[in-house]
């Protein structure tokens, strides 16, 4: 049985809040720089809502450059945010307004892996 630390479990959590703030700064190479060499990030929904996976830090930055095209002037607004050890758990308002359009909003959950102070694993989760 694997045991966990609170220090880590607060690392954890440190690096997570860190790492959204990056998003809503659109700053891609702080997003990136929490991000491990071998880094995975997996969307799960259907391909045409965005779904898929993308593995190492080239594929993986590609996606978070595209975001501002494919959710203008986006944020996230954190609903709940938990950890223990090096997982986390972040469940996130995304909203967005569409060139010409009014706010929309997406709903979505995200569990982090994380190793040596690093995201490793991104899986998120959405509904539309």
């Amino acid at each position: 049985m694997m045991s966990t630390t609170a220090t880590e479990t607060q690392a954890t959590l440190e690096l997570a809040q860190r790492f959204e703030a990056s998003f809503n700064r659109h700053d891609v190479d702080a997003i990136m720089a929490d991000m491990t060499d071998d880094c995975v990030f997996e969307i799960v929904a259907p391909a045409d809502k965005g779904g898929g996976r993308w593995e190492g830090p080239a594929a993986v930055r590609a996606v978070w450059e595209a975001l501002e095209e494919w959710f203008p002037s986006y944020r996230f607004e954190t609903e709940d945010l938990f950890a223990c050890g090096d997982r986390c758990t972040y469940r996130w308002l995304l909203r967005f307004r569409p060139a010409g359009g009014s706010e929309e909003a997406i709903r979505g959950v995200d569990v982090y892996t994380v190793h040596d102070g690093k995201i490793a694993r991104k899986f998120t989760y959405f509904t539309h």
